[in-house]
């Protein structure tokens, strides 16, 4: 059998962390089996769906690089990441459900009642064979025992979600749904739908929920719920899709960071973990530094950039070599691209904009280290090679000459020149900043000592 999986998400929202989830195991399945994947917009409720959530719904997976393999040639091709081929769109397909509805009524197995059209449901339990759950026994609520019947089409002649659902599943051949545990609740009807249409079902996979670390349902306010936040804040797509395969999926053997092609030939439904996962953000964006120093040099100064203009900083007034070294110093430094600023923003401000940390201005910036960085000064100012080799080797015999340890010397230079007492490797930024600058800023800090009680 040709596997064949789909991600249907609607779009009248945000894309949450738990569909691209939901995506993103599909996506491995198919991959692992050599199957097919199939990406469908559940499109029929008119009234919440919106052109940029679709938008956002594209985006995400090209950012994820999950891509589909079929899809139709016309409407908008050019969002589909290869060649013309778009995502199916329900909106698209009403005169194929029309097809089945007339089916269902001539077959007595739906009715029309008050203008809308209801499906006989029966009034048994439904046992769903599940993948991961196992055999799920669904009775009918006390809501339902009174009338188990539902609607399949609205009063207004649009289907819905059930009906249209179960449909698309026949009509493109899916042999595998796996979809959120949250599904449960509509699949006994799924499988009713199929009986009724004389079809066979697919195989049911329904996968644990993403839940906040204290055990809450996600909600769109919650951090990390949605995809856009990824995106927006610099993550690498890598980290995000190796913690996704961690939140409710375990290759058996403790591994934490794998390659996406190690997780393709691992992945499968056995190994679906039955409890609902926890999500951790200190644990992603632990994850996310690992990824940050594998990057080639160009996608990490891309984000970096972007990083730094999010956060305020314009670098276009600067060389392009400047900014290159600069944002080089920060690699293998940060584990999110947006602590750049914190971590570098020093490079691109004006000297008079940098400010000096004041609790440790008042440790560093005291009368008797006038004397020890004075000397430094001069020292630097002496050096025609202004290089961290030379910048080095001149602490090193300062510190000699004065009889102090080179670590007594270092704070006092770093505060001044970049307002801390952390960040890129001294030697390294002072060269990049410049002697001009270096000296002019010591000098700044000399006077501040003299002015301290």
């Amino acid at each position: 059998m040709s596997i064949r999986v789909r991600f249907a998400p609607s779009p009248t929202g945000y894309l949450h962390i738990g569909g691209a989830r939901t995506a993103l195991f599909n996506w491995l399945y198919a991959r692992h089996t050599g199957g097919t994947f199939v990406l469908r917009i559940e499109d029929t409720d008119d009234a919440r769906n919106t052109q940029e959530a679709v938008d956002v719904i594209l985006s995400s997976m090209r950012w994820l690089g999950l891509d589909w393999d079929e899809g139709p040639t016309t409407g908008d091709a050019s969002a589909a990441p290869k060649g013309d081929r778009g995502p199916y769109f329900q909106s698209q397909r009403r005169d194929i459900y029309q097809s089945y509805i007339d089916k269902l009524l001539a077959a007595d197995k739906a009715y029309e009642q008050d203008g809308a059209i209801k499906f006989r449901m029966t009034r048994d339990p439904v046992i769903i064979p599940d993948l991961v759950c196992g055999d799920v026994n669904r009775k009918l609520t006390d809501r339902e025992e009174a009338d188990p019947d539902f609607v399949i089409v609205r009063s207004d002649g649009k289907p819905v979600f059930h009906l249209v659902n179960v449909i698309d599943d026949l009509e493109m051949g899916i042999t595998h749904v796996i979809r959120g545990e949250d599904h449960l609740s509509n699949t006994s009807k799924h499988i009713q739908l199929f009986k009724a249409l004389g079809a066979e079902c697919p195989k049911y996979a329904h996968i644990p929920l993403i839940l906040n670390g204290d055990g809450s349902k996600m909600s769109k306010r919650d951090r990390g719920a949605s995809m856009t936040t990824y995106m927006e804040e610099g993550f690498v797509a890598d980290a995000v899709i190796n913690y996704l395969c961690l939140l409710g999926w375990s290759p058996k053997d403790d591994r934490q960071k794998m390659t996406l092609q190690e997780v393709i030939d691992l992945f499968d439904l056995p190994q679906i973990l039955r409890h609902n996962a926890r999500f951790d953000m200190e644990k992603l964006v632990s994850l996310n530094g690992q990824y940050l120093p594998e990057l080639n040099e160009e996608t990490y100064r891309s984000l970096a950039v972007n990083a730094l203009k999010q956060s305020g900083i314009e670098v276009g007034d600067f060389s392009s070599d400047y900014v290159n070294a600069a944002i080089g110093t920060t690699v293998g430094k940060l584990k999110q691209v947006s602590e750049i600023k914190e971590y570098a923003g020093f490079y691109f401000q004006n000297p008079e904009d940098v400010e000096w940390d004041a609790e440790i201005s008042a440790k560093q910036l005291v009368p008797e280290n006038h004397g020890p960085i004075s000397s430094l000064k001069d020292a630097f100012a002496a050096l025609e090679t202004f290089t961290a080799e030379h910048i080095q080797a001149t602490f090193k015999s300062t510190a000699k000459e004065l009889g102090v340890k080179v670590g007594a010397l270092i704070p006092p230079v770093r505060l001044a020149c970049t307002g801390k007492t952390n960040g890129p490797s001294l030697y390294h930024l002072m060269e990049i900043l410049g002697k001009d600058r270096v000296i002019g800023e010591i000098n700044k800090a000399l006077d501040r000592m003299q002015s301290n009680p």
